[in-house]
């Protein structure tokens, strides 16, 4: 919008003469006059910023205190996450170590347990082994323990859960022995007819034994009846799987491989001449067995 412009024309009037009596004339000077509306429409359009001026200068220090205060928070947080990470990891370490130090404990535990259980061992073994030489007026320690070595049992035998065993195997009959005679075959071997005390010896002593001659020959155990059927060490019978009823007559347990394993027992006349199994403590104490 162009402004109206109004020029006014003012003219000075003097004496008519100068201070050389001369005259003179006046310049005219024209200036721009605004008129009393415009006047009065740009002093209310300059009077808001009067106005408004301390009122920005307000806000614009409020946003900068805010904004300091966000950074501040923002800067305090940043630190406190830092703080409490660094704590939780710490403490993190310091389970896991605690962890790592627990898992050791109980493995040392646990190998303290397995050292002290072979220890046990050992010594049971030790005890084991010193009663069987003292059983010895004169322990044997060549055949023994050839090249300072000591073996379980003697050359020739089996080895079964801590006891040796000797199979007779001849097959003439002019070798074979009555009951009598079979035991003390093998009490000259500081050992005596075999007493069964489990199934699993039982059967341990039908996959070393085998068929020969005729059904009714076996091999002599340490079984005798008197009054009752006992074994040799004095222990009752505990084995009852007789092979067959077979009258009392027949006084001595002959064990037959023509049976089954746990079937295998049965009764002939003491007189009668078969093979003989002996047995003994092993020297060396072993719960393994070597199989046949």
């Amino acid at each position: 919008m162009e402004q109206e412009l109004n020029y006014v024309r003012v003219k000075f009037k003097t004496d008519g003469s100068s201070a050389g009596g001369e005259p003179c004339d006046l310049e005219t000077i024209y200036d721009e006059v605004k008129t009393y509306e415009e006047q009065a429409w740009d002093t209310n359009r300059a009077s808001p910023d009067v106005k408004k001026a301390p009122l920005l200068t307000a806000i614009h220090l409020v946003a900068s205190a805010l904004g300091i205060m966000c950074v501040l928070l923002a800067s305090a947080v940043i630190a406190l996450s830092v703080y409490f990470s660094g704590a939780v990891s710490e403490q993190r370490r310091e389970n896991l170590d605690l962890t790592a130090r627990n898992l050791q404990l109980r493995a040392n535990e646990a190998n303290l347990e397995k050292e002290a259980e072979e220890l046990t061992r050992e010594r049971d073994g030790l005890n084991w082994t010193v009663g069987v030489i003292l059983e010895y007026e004169n322990f044997p320690v060549n055949k023994r323990c050839p090249h300072k070595v000591c073996r379980p049992c003697p050359q020739g035998w089996t080895t079964f859960q801590s006891n040796c065993y000797m199979f007779s195997t001849s097959s003439w009959s002019s070798w074979w022995l009555t009951w009598k005679g079979s035991r003390d075959e093998c009490k000259r071997t500081r050992a005596d007819l075999v007493v069964i005390e489990s199934q699993e010896e039982q059967e341990f002593l039908n996959n070393h034994t085998e068929s020969y001659h005729d059904d009714k020959h076996g091999y002599w155990t340490g079984l005798r009846n008197t009054d009752t059927w006992t074994w040799v060490d004095g222990s009752n019978l505990t084995v009852m799987d007789w092979k067959s009823n077979e009258a009392n007559s027949n006084l001595c347990g002959l064990l037959q491989a023509t049976e089954g394993p746990l079937a295998n027992l049965g009764k002939a006349s003491c007189d009668m001449k078969n093979r003989w199994i002996c047995e003994r403590r092993a020297l060396i104490k072993t719960d393994r067995d070597p199989g046949p």
